[in-house]
């Protein structure tokens, strides 16, 4: 195969360093798998090569967001329909940041997190499946054409599901690992239908923008079949069925990628095809707020009633991915109104929230992987008391939870804050609809982010507050130095971006220029937004809130700590039982949506004047999952017991099923007049 690169000359190629980059972390965990089931050297030698690709290719990433040449590759192939086409343009390096950054983040986390010692079981096929899932996530936003993109999706889905199955002989990860497959196999299966419609319309494979008026009504079957592929590996509601249990399961680092990184990847394959196809019409666009806003109330409703901390995590990765749907609405019913400004900032704030999402999220899944590797559980209501042993892991979950609820000064209030100006300026003119569904998101917004500050509130509350619940608690102890640095580096990010958001806005706007490059050219975010003012505000609460710390901890060096019983409302002798648990903290809410959550409940209280003991359990279930999804397969199951007896077991039988499958196909393919002719024929 020859490389026919677009870029000639001597100069530094950042095609070329990307695709090594992406060699380098497909093979990181080779090495392992020649060393001892209980040798370290694997491990270290992994996180080196991850590391020394993901700075490389982030450089090249990096350059082409500065103002870089675009570059593009053909890797000629056997046949003309299968030369693989790479392109590295401004979108495609926005999304190779965060794949970069979360997996460099992973490698160095995982180095203590999943020693191989401590699991010589699976720790090799851990860093193995890791390294492919990060060279393969960096491989789709290179791909140009619709083979190379499938190629590196597939590769997608089958690490990403070796890694969710990790620890397979746990019944609860095996059926995690089998939900995940599916659901990935169901939107691969989606992918092609679209790729097949486009080489239909096209007559090539290779992602070029159709012209206006190209496709007629097929264009809008193109962009059903993306938001149905796409959205379900994205995971907007309700399309997200499979991602509680998968991001619960998966080992802490691993989450922190399928979150961060994974779902970005359905969120990049509707911004790339949206570039290909004709301007939409204002449908499209009110279609997408519409479900943006559902998916981020519903995900931050069903985040209250859960008690797994990771699960709990899980459900506010569909709230985020909520919010960035929200963003691209935003943008599309700009693009329709013919209103730059709107589309400037519902885009930019769609692809900040990318960003930003796969920093906070990552930071939270990794102190949530810290939490269960200090206090051996991830379930909150065995925790409890954790502030004090697991000071520094608290601290950045209290950063990372500040972030994702939007609040000042960190970088989740910075993109939501675009999202909310950009809703304020929509009026509906020209844009039938907009009126009624634009001030509708933005409360909805609002109410999300005011739902997510009470569910982490219960959150942080009951996992680092109170008492231990549990002697594993009561035990718990700091992560490793390789742990926190990690988690550290996101929490960096999550403060500069939200302290100095002029540094990354220039590189949000060359890759809103080049989406909306079709149209009139949009405004900067700079003058669309008083970043000035915000700065120096974010910059004094900082100083106010480093101020009152760094006050509070010279004061508590300096007189000596009384221990004290807190308020105990009378009882003479309060415990870990009398406190706060994720239950009842949320009740009254989930309570209150109780319509949509169906809250279940085991236990209750006792009649008895004087009851001994007691047990009370409640939980929520996965509405779509557990009440649509196995009833239906269970349904459709019974309605094909019938066949069953066409499954004989002899080979001969099988032979025929082949031939009768074959000549149906065949004769499918024929039109009538050539049938009946070969039939006259015979």
């Amino acid at each position: 195969m020859g490389l026919e690169a677009a870029q000639g000359g001597l100069a530094w190629n950042g095609l070329d360093t990307s695709v090594a980059a992406i060699l380098l972390i497909a093979l990181s965990g080779a090495p392992g798998l020649v060393c001892g089931r209980r040798s370290a050297c694997g491990e270290r030698i992994a996180c080196a090569m991850l590391i020394a690709g993901a700075l490389a290719g982030s450089a090249a990433a990096l350059r082409v967001l500065l103002g870089g040449p675009v570059e593009a590759a053909a890797w000629a192939g056997p046949l003309p329909e299968l030369t693989l086409h790479l392109r590295l343009d401004a979108l495609s390096a926005f999304f190779l940041m965060p794949v970069f950054l979360l997996g460099a983040a992973g490698a160095l986390y995982g180095l203590r997190y999943w020693r191989q010692v401590d699991h010589p079981a699976n720790g090799r096929k851990l860093r193995a499946a890791f390294g492919v899932l990060v060279a393969s996530l960096a491989s789709i936003p290179l791909a140009a054409d619709g083979v190379a993109f499938l190629f590196a999706w597939e590769i997608m889905a089958l690490s990403a599901f070796l890694l969710v199955s990790t620890e397979d002989e746990q019944s609860e990860v095996q059926q995690a690992g089998w939900i995940f497959l599916v659901a990935a196999h169901l939107g691969v299966l989606v992918l092609f239908g679209l790729f097949a419609l486009w080489w239909a319309l096209t007559g090539s494979l290779e992602l070029r923008p159709l012209p206006e008026g190209a496709g007629g009504a097929a264009t809008s079957l193109l962009f059903l079949l993306a938001l149905l592929g796409f959205g379900l590996k994205a995971g907007i509601a309700p399309l997200h069925f499979w991602l509680p249990s998968a991001h619960a399961n998966a080992p802490s680092h691993v989450s922190a990628l399928l979150s961060g990184v994974v779902l970005k990847m359905g969120i990049y394959g509707l911004l790339r095809f949206l570039t290909l196809l004709p301007a939409p019409p204002p449908a499209v666009g009110l279609l997408l707020l519409t479900l943006g806003a559902a998916s981020a109330v519903c995900g931050v409703l069903f985040a209250l009633g859960q008690h797994d901390l990771k699960r709990l995590l899980a459900y506010h990765s569909v709230e985020n991915i909520g919010i960035i749907v929200m963003g691209l609405g935003l943008a599309l019913i700009g693009v329709s109104a013919g209103r730059p400004a709107w589309a400037a900032l519902g885009l930019g704030g769609c692809l900040l929230h990318v960003w930003n999402h796969a920093l906070f999220k990552g930071l939270l899944f990794l102190a949530a992987g810290s939490v269960v590797h200090g206090a051996g559980t991830r379930e909150i209501d065995r925790l409890g008391g954790l502030a004090r042993p697991m000071a520094r892991t608290a601290t950045l979950f209290g950063i990372g939870a500040a972030a994702i609820c939007g609040l000042p000064p960190l970088n989740g209030f910075v993109s939501e804050l675009l999202i909310y100006v950009g809703l304020f300026r929509v009026d509906g003119d020209g844009v039938p609809g907009a009126w009624a569904v634009a001030p509708l998101a933005a409360p909805l917004l609002a109410m999300a982010g005011a739902l997510a500050v009470a569910c982490f509130v219960k959150a942080a509350g009951s996992v680092f507050l109170g008492p231990p619940r549990s002697e594993a608690a009561a035990r718990a102890h700091e992560s490793p130095r390789a742990m926190l640095v990690a988690m550290s580096l996101l929490a960096a990010g999550c403060i500069a971006i939200g302290v100095l958001p002029v540094l990354v806005m220039p590189l949000v706007d060359r890759v809103v220029a080049a989406w909306l490059r079709a149209g009139p050219p949009p405004p900067a975010l700079g003058e669309l937004v008083p970043w000035t003012a915000l700065m120096g505000a974010d910059a004094a609460l900082l100083a106010a809130v480093g101020a009152l710390a760094l006050w509070l901890r010279v004061r508590s060096r300096r007189e000596p700590r009384a221990q004290v019983v807190t308020w105990d409302c009378g009882y003479a002798r309060p415990g870990p039982t009398m406190a706060y648990t994720a239950s009842s903290f949320a009740q009254i809410l989930v309570a209150l949506y109780g319509w949509l959550l169906a809250p279940r409940a085991a236990g209750g209280t006792r009649p008895e004047l004087f009851p001994t003991s007691g047990r009370f359990h409640s939980s929520v279930p996965e509405r779509v999952l557990d009440d649509v999804l196995v009833p239906a397969w269970a349904r459709l199951r019974r309605a094909l017991v019938p066949l069953r007896a066409l499954q004989q077991g002899r080979i001969q039988q099988y032979l025929v099923y082949v031939l009768v499958t074959l000549c149906l196909l065949l004769v499918s393919l024929l039109p009538l007049g050539e049938i009946r002719e070969r039939l006259l024929g015979w």
